[in-house]
């Protein structure tokens, strides 16, 4: 069994994460913005309309490349590598969820992958003046593969297609597999071959971070294979460039790190892996003083997503369900000085999901629902996406 997911037959399994959206729709018109399922053909041509329009041209730039031994494999207990001030871009790079170490379809991760090196974190950064009660927001502005490769694996007693200790099945483990994916030229999609070179495929790419996340509150230290309210292996497509995530501080400093490159995945690793690939990351980091926020949340000009993490499923819900009744309504006059002061229509009062209407051709329905049961890359949960909710109401 490989290492990196052995532990999981000794831990219950039923912890899971959701994220529910809400998108803005206008009445009789097509969807604005709408965020295609990863891996889809429209989610390489797809952006988000982002709340940060642009970089404030005097903002400070931190450019950094990492070597190995500066990567960290947990959230909180480590030293942060940069202290960074409200308003920096950060240019960096970050590794595979393999370390590097697996790179052709003959290598295991079980066999060449050294034990606790998964999902490599490219920091801590030290975000100054950030305190418990605070706000960080991530502003992607670029994630573009770092290579010209990428490589998929599937272990036993990991994922949604074998048991464990605690869900058995009746069918023996798959034998542990490895598949590696070329890009072309353009760095659009990605090809592989069956081991027995009788099927290849092509998958569009739709790149994000598996790993986005902050030091967890009361001096945890947790692995970067969990999720949980400091953001963490989340493994959500929404993670993606035009989108903004904010997390809530739980330690001076905040400690922001971020990982887990993946170049495509549907909603949710139901073999334990994606698409996975070093990644070139550019971002913006903005410090919100005073404004908590207790479960990670995702916004764009259009959208409002929620992730919670908890045991079982209903509870993981929960969070996000309440949270989205309880979202700040922000005031142009407290916004951070890089997003854009015009409020996304859910907060302006516009019906942001209105009533269901028949398919039209080429189009999706105006309340979309989406499930996916697969078990993620955390080791110890199951991952779901919500249906459409509402938009928050006003207050």
């Amino acid at each position: 069994m490989p290492r990196r997911r052995a532990f999981l037959t000794h831990i219950p399994v039923g912890l899971a994460s959701l994220v529910a959206a809400c998108r803005s729709r206008d009445r009789g018109t097509a969807p604005t913005a709408a965020a295609p399922a990863a891996g889809s053909s429209s989610a390489v041509a797809s952006k988000p309309a982002p709340l940060l329009r642009d970089i404030p041209p005097a903002a400070p730039t931190l450019r950094w490349a990492p070597e190995h031994g500066d990567l960290v494999y947990t959230f909180g207990g480590a030293a942060p590598k940069h202290r960074v001030t409200s308003g920096t871009r950060i240019v960096s790079w970050t590794e595979d969820c393999f370390d590097g170490f697996v790179k052709t379809a003959s290598d295991l991760p079980s066999k060449v992958m050294p034990p606790g090196h998964d999902n490599p974190q490219t920091g801590p950064f030290h975000v100054e003046g950030a305190e418990p009660g605070d706000t960080i927001a991530v502003h992607f502005v670029k994630l573009e593969p770092a290579r010209d490769y990428a490589v998929s694996s599937f272990g036993p007693g990991f994922g949604a297609l074998v048991g464990t200790d605690r869900t058995a099945m009746l069918a023996p483990d798959m034998p542990e597999t490895s598949w590696r994916y070329d890009l072309d030229s353009t760095r659009s999609s990605a090809r592989a071959s069956s081991r027995d070179g009788r099927h290849s495929w092509d998958v569009p790419l739709a790149p994000f971070l598996g790993c986005l996340g902050v030091a967890p509150a009361a001096g945890e230290v947790r692995s970067t294979i969990v999720p949980g309210p400091f953001g963490g292996n989340m493994d959500c497509p929404e993670v993606r460039a035009g989108n903004t995530v904010f997390l809530g501080v739980n330690v001076p400093g905040a400690l922001l790190s971020f990982g887990d490159g993946h170049y495509a995945m549907g909603d949710g690793e139901i073999m334990g892996a994606a698409i996975e690939g070093a990644m070139n990351v550019e971002l913006y980091v903005e410090l919100i003083k005073n404004e908590a926020t207790p479960v990670p949340r995702i916004e764009n000009s259009a959208e409002i997503m929620f992730v919670g993490s908890g045991r079982p499923l209903e509870d993981a819900a929960r969070a996000p369900l309440s949270r989205r009744r309880r979202s700040p309504r922000r005031d142009p006059r407290r916004q951070p000085a890089g997003l854009t002061g015009r409020l996304p229509r859910r907060l302006r009062g516009a019906p942001a999901c209105p009533r269901p209407r028949p398919r039209a051709r080429g189009r999706r329905p105006g309340l979309e629902a989406r499930a996916d049961m697969s078990r993620r890359l955390d080791g110890d949960s199951q991952g779901a996406e919500a249906p459409a909710l509402p938009a928050p109401e006003r207050e």
